[in-house]
């Protein structure tokens, strides 16, 4: 079945580049009707706008709908819920993309905590974290009235171990919560709660970190990673592989889970925008090659095999300490 999400109507928050553009253009492709928002409308001198996501959608076969919203106004937010319910009486698929603490992250680089103002948190958690929660509860009275549903939390392996910063991680590990113990309360209304790991996504804002590491020339590990795109992923193959949960019939058995992006697509045979198949960051064949370089070029003869989680919360997690 070419269109296995048409008739399917989805929200995509934060929708205007990035992650949020790849899942539209993902959703799109699999037929679904997509609303997306985000606060630039047509395009300005920033990257990236609604209208631009509207065609990329409209382009991959899809029906694209952008409606401006901020989401740090919960009246904005709430209008958006009424408006989907107006024109189509139902919503199916929910993904909590939306985040404002892009620019906040990179100036915080580098510094302590206390470095920072206490807004820093909000930078990060507001638009994101605290956004993700008001979308949920909005969707949820939509869907506990037709008895099913998907959300999909964007998180990251931030929510495991230490990266960009504190405020970062713990708004994270918080996005994981947030989706495991939704999932406990809409489990007996037949919808499913997830939360979403990708990988190293090669979005406007990544791309232009490993161009600066390269003119930095930064030599450790993980900054080369970067500098060489290595085993990167594009944002379509989120899109792709939410796609692929909202038209599985089982995904019921996977919620209130974390799901990694680059697991999903092996399980379900999907390829990434240029015919790849990135792995999962807790592959032996991303680990060992990110720890030797040399042998990045012969990764393929890695077997591609998971480290399973008790072993990587044991060396990897940094708190909480039990």
């Amino acid at each position: 079945m070419n269109n296995p999400l048409e008739g399917k109507i989805a929200l995509v928050t934060g929708a205007t580049r990035g992650l949020g553009k790849g899942i539209a253009v993902g959703l799109g492709e699999a037929g679904a009707t997509v609303y997306i928002t985000g606060r630039t409308l047509e395009s300005d001198d920033r990257s990236g706008s609604l209208r631009e996501t509207e065609l990329a959608v409209t382009s991959a076969g899809g029906i694209c709908i952008p409606i401006q919203v901020d989401h740090s106004d919960d009246e904005q937010v709430r209008l958006l819920f009424d408006r989907i319910q107006d024109e189509q009486g139902k919503l199916d698929i929910l993904v909590n993309n939306v985040y404002s603490g892009v620019q906040v992250l990179t100036d915080a680089s580098g510094k302590g905590f206390w470095e920072s103002e206490p807004n820093f948190w909000d930078a990060c958690n507001n638009v994101g974290l605290r956004s993700h929660y008001v979308a949920s509860v909005f969707a949820a009275r939509m869907m506990t009235q037709h008895q099913q549903g998907l959300i999909c939390t964007i998180s990251s392996w931030g929510g495991l171990s230490y990266i960009f910063g504190v405020p970062y991680t713990v708004g994270k590990a918080a996005c994981d919560r947030l989706a495991a113990d939704m999932a406990i309360e809409l489990k007996p209304h037949h919808i499913t709660s997830l939360s979403i790991w990708p990988g190293i996504v090669g979005t406007e804002h990544i791309t232009r970190l490993a161009a600066q590491m390269r003119s930095n020339e930064a030599t450790d590990p993980q900054s080369s990673v970067f500098r060489e795109g290595y085993n990167w992923e594009t944002p379509l193959l989120t899109g792709r592989v939410i796609a692929a949960l909202a038209a599985d019939p089982t995904v019921m058995g996977r919620t209130g889970k974390v799901q990694i992006v680059a697991e999903l697509a092996q399980h379900y045979r999907l390829v990434d925008k240029n015919g790849d198949r990135p792995v999962s960051l807790r592959s032996l064949r991303f680990l060992i090659p990110f720890a030797i370089p040399a042998l990045r070029k012969y990764s393929w003869l890695i077997p591609n095999i998971n480290i399973p989680w008790s072993l990587l919360l044991l060396t990897t997690l940094g708190a909480p300490k039990v």
